[in-house]
């Protein structure tokens, strides 16, 4: 087990993974597989630790649980 746990981590460090995972895609993208549309989302959401509301009797009055709207699609601008 020992050898096998260095090997990857061997593996890793040298970058196989990297650049195997680098030629299948560049094959993919060869042959029209790939939709290289990449969108990267930064959001950070923090809750206060109350937030959960755990052990909240009934009837207790608060906010409300609000809706939450999904981005417009780019493709759509």
């Amino acid at each position: 087990m020992a050898d096998r746990l260095t090997r990857f981590r061997r593996y890793a460090l040298d970058g196989v993974f990297t650049h195997a995972l680098q030629h299948i895609q560049a094959q993919a993208d060869a042959a029209g597989d790939i939709d290289w549309l990449v969108q990267i989302d930064s959001t950070i959401v923090r809750a206060h630790q109350h937030a959960a509301a755990t052990g909240r009797k009934e009837g207790a009055t608060g906010r409300t649980n609000r809706t939450i709207t999904p981005s417009a699609d780019p493709e759509e601008a």
